[in-house]
């Protein structure tokens, strides 16, 4: 496997992108090509730092940084040699499979759409964020990238959303559900019932809608909605989890009794924590284009740079793009064929 790498965007700069990408390599050895891309003089410096020898690595040349405050789509024409854009063509033009990076969001998604492409029959990529509760992992897409939907992409993304769970996750027959004001039929905008009467009609474990209480509760494996909800609802849980911990803290230190009480289950927090932990994925793949592509968080530390990678690889592994342009055409066939039967029988009416 060949993974390109762009060290450049992240927040802790390209030392730590680095770092993480050299446990990635130490961990796997299917790993035969890592390309770090960003620029030379500075991968160079960061290289001895590290004691990072290995013959599988490859530096790519990038004169130029997309940031956190340049508008994707322009920057990604303007910037044509930002480390992004390189990352991404190296996959177009087939020397790796897949592409890290930790940095612009929506400069990765449109470096991706412009250059990649998306899978056909794929009507809009999606974003999925995998968020853990207390007894499983649900996936959420699209968490950010498409601010208006179509009902079409809502079941495209039911059934990429419930491919990533059934093969990255493990679960065997992933429950998809449509996050909605109500878990009624009837409950919900013209969106969501549009989306809801579609995915009935695909080959999915599909449960309906479900409301943001369901969440946490292990009644769902894959939260479908359009992106300007599933952001809301990513930032909420990451900035809950962040309150709540530290809600906890100030509460377990205030004086020496609950002190002694958070020493005596300090092992229970430390499950928690590690429960909750983001870097354990690493960061989000973008689900839909021709390539694997994982947006890493821009304030990932090594940890989750190495998890990024290991995930990514078994998202090509496990032939996630492959599987997603079959379970794709098929439905696609599926709905026009519905639609088709549905438009005779209302002429005949």
């Amino acid at each position: 496997m060949r993974i390109a790498v762009d060290v450049m965007g992240g927040d802790h700069g390209c030392g730590v992108v680095i770092e993480g990408a050299k446990r990635a390599l130490q961990a796997d050895p299917r790993i035969t090509a890592l390309y770090l891309v960003g620029h030379r003089s500075e991968i160079h410096a960061a290289l001895p730092q590290g004691g990072f020898r290995d013959h599988r690595v490859r530096v790519v040349h990038a004169s130029e940084v997309l940031t956190m405050a340049d508008k994707p789509a322009a920057a990604i024409r303007r910037k044509k040699d930002c480390s992004i854009a390189r990352a991404v063509e190296l996959a177009h033009d087939g020397k790796v499979d897949a592409v890290v990076s930790p940095g612009n969001t929506g400069g990765i998604f449109a470096a991706a759409t412009f250059k990649l492409g998306r899978i056909p029959g794929v009507d809009r990529g999606a974003i999925a964020t995998v968020i853990p509760t207390p007894d499983n992992e649900f996936v959420l897409l699209d968490s950010g990238a498409n601010i208006e939907c179509k009902p079409l992409h809502l079941a495209h993304f039911a059934i990429m959303g419930s491919i990533y769970s059934r093969e990255i996750l493990g679960y065997k027959n992933p429950r998809v559900g449509i996050l909605s004001i109500g878990t009624e039929d009837t409950k919900g905008n013209e969106l969501t019932l549009e989306a809801f009467r579609l995915c009935k009609q695909l080959d999915l474990n599909f449960i309906g809608n479900v409301e943001g209480h369901d969440l946490f509760t292990n009644r769902v494996d894959v939260v479908v909605c359009d992106g300007f909800v599933g952001n809301i609802v990513l930032k909420t849980c990451e900035s809950l989890a962040i309150a709540m911990f530290s809600f906890l803290k100030r509460e377990l230190t205030a004086n020496p009794r609950r002190q002694l009480g958070a020493l005596l289950a300090k092992n229970a927090f430390r499950s928690i924590k590690k429960r909750m932990d983001p870097e354990g994925f690493g960061g989000a793949p973008l689900l839909g284009f021709n390539g694997a592509v994982m947006k890493a968080h821009g304030s990932a530390r090594e940890r989750a740079i190495a998890n990024a990678i290991r995930v990514t690889t078994e998202n090509i592994q496990h032939h996630v793009n492959q599987t997603i342009a079959r379970e794709i055409a098929r439905a696609n066939e599926r709905l026009a064929a519905d639609e088709s039967v549905a438009a005779t029988v209302l002429s005949r009416d």
